[in-house]
């Protein structure tokens, strides 16, 4: 029985003694009749909504969890998984001989986070670098010769 049918219960019980609604008694438990069942009502719809809640908690709590096997799950720094802005010449990560960057001209920073070594070429704004291996974001300054000197190659 939810708590809408339990108080109407009641209320009927009290309509079936026929209680004087005009009388001091009867004012005060017809006025408690009436809050027990706003009191039911205003429950029943928080239960709804804190299902509602839970629910989307458990699907948020799910797509974290994919998302931290994505990020946190690759121990050996190998960046074969991390998105395609990610330059290098083979010689700064764990790729193989075979990596199809390594005849790319590129620029390589240290991370300030992690101290891995990040390399990128002049596609990617060196104002807005993430670093792959942690996830930190920060800037790299580049002098216009360097960006020069990729241009001319």
């Amino acid at each position: 029985m939810t708590l809408n049918e339990k108080a109407s219960y009641i209320k009927g019980l009290c309509d079936g003694m026929e209680l004087d609604k005009s009388s001091k008694e009867g004012k005060v438990i017809a006025a408690l009749l009436d809050l027990v069942s706003d009191m039911a009502m205003a429950i029943e719809d928080l239960d709804a909504e804190v299902g509602e809640l839970g629910e989307y908690v458990e699907e948020l709590d799910e797509d974290l969890g994919e998302v931290e096997e994505i990020l946190c799950d690759d121990e050996d720094d190998d960046y074969d998984d991390y998105d395609d802005d990610y330059e290098c010449d083979g010689d700064c990560c764990n790729c193989d001989d075979e990596c199809e960057l390594a005849d790319d001209e590129y620029f390589e920073v240290e991370c300030p986070s992690c101290g891995e070594t990040i390399c990128f070429d002049e596609s990617i704004d060196p104002e807005e670098l993430v670093c792959p291996a942690c996830g930190e974001k920060f800037e790299c300054l580049i002098s216009e010769d360097d960006l020069k000197a990729l241009d001319e190659e």
